[in-house]
């Protein structure tokens, strides 16, 4: 979190427990905490799994960095539209053409010594299949 007093990462407890409208209301709480200056240190320990958004201020794609006591971290890049191949059939024929589209970059980092590389593959496919299709989330809501 990009602060007046500098860079903190606070994190949310137990966010495995919570539903995703328990998540945003501590995402609020952490942020106006952390823009007022009177985060706790509370919030600032024991994390393991971290989302840096460096599409915020412009940043497009970083190489994530793990520290102490975290399992993982995802390096979240700005949305751009960008242009992609696909296959489409016109009057009959099957044409490869080029089309924009909406694409945001995720990097992952992972302690392997708890977390194998597969199981981040697997993890990465999972959230590029939530972020296309929302109302999976959304379907399992709590």
């Amino acid at each position: 979190m990009d602060t007046p007093g500098g860079l903190i990462v606070p994190n949310i407890k137990n966010v495995q427990t919570k539903s995703l409208l328990d998540i945003a209301a501590e995402l609020k709480r952490l942020a106006h905490a952390g823009k007022n200056g009177n985060i706790s240190s509370a919030d600032l320990k024991d994390g393991t799994f971290t989302l840096s958004n460096v599409g915020m201020i412009g940043g497009t794609y970083l190489s994530p960095v793990l520290v102490d006591s975290e399992v993982c971290i995802g390096a979240i890049g700005k949305v751009q539209r960008l242009p992609r191949f696909e296959t489409a059939i016109i009057d009959g024929a099957q044409v490869e053409r080029v089309v924009p589209r909406h694409i945001l970059v995720t990097s992952w980092s992972a302690d392997h010594r708890v977390v194998d590389g597969a199981t981040m593959a697997r993890f990465a496919v999972l959230y590029k299949r939530l972020l296309e299709h929302p109302e999976i989330m959304l379907a399992n809501l709590k």
